[in-house]
């Protein structure tokens, strides 16, 4: 019976934490967009802020040019057009079509880290020219991630008011949560 090697076992859990991670940042923000409508998502907070639309247009392009041929070529390709990324779409009917693009997108990243092993981890990447370790690449993508999903989170708060139904544990509910987890644990 084959036994897996510590490195090897720590590499496993890098990858399945790095997935949940992602899963968790996406389900934040497809929860927080499902609150708006396609009008709301071009809705500018404030003068040179950004829509919702454009973060979405941002994080779909930077999740093709980052994870697209991950290993075998550099994480900002040049067919990516970073800036325009952040040109407002013109009307409601680009809202579908990016919808698309960002399911699409997500969906490079979660095949790349299908097929991932714990030895790539430790495998020099590019980044516009610059070198990181895998790990460090994906680490920094997890952040990257986690900043825009709370961006949307705060653009959908901001637009439903009191009608935005908590993505977490709602206001004044901490003890009953917890309450309920512990008796998950104890089950």
């Amino acid at each position: 019976m084959p036994t897996t090697s510590a490195p090897d076992a720590l590499g496993v859990a890098l990858l399945a934490s790095f997935r949940h991670s992602f899963q968790q940042y996406k389900s934040l923000a497809d929860r927080a967009l499902a609150q708006l409508s396609d009008a709301e998502w071009l809705h500018q907070p404030a003068p040179g802020s950004n829509s919702a639309a454009v973060i979405v247009q941002h994080m779909a392009g930077n999740l093709r040019s980052r994870f697209t041929h991950f290993l075998t070529s550099d994480g900002e390709k040049p067919t990516r057009r970073r800036d325009q990324e952040f040109e407002e779409p013109a009307t409601v009917a680009a809202i579908e079509p990016l919808r698309a693009e960002w399911k699409a997108a997500w969906r490079v990243l979660f095949e790349l880290l299908d097929e991932l092993q714990p030895n790539d981890l430790l495998a020099t990447v590019t980044i516009r020219g610059e070198a990181h370790t895998v790990l460090a690449a994906v680490q920094r993508q997890v952040a990257h991630y986690a900043y825009h999903s709370g961006q949307l989170v705060q653009l959908a708060k901001n637009l439903r008011g009191d009608a935005f139904p908590s993505l977490s544990i709602p206001r004044g509910q901490s003890v009953q949560f917890n309450q309920q987890m512990a008796q998950k644990t104890a089950s």
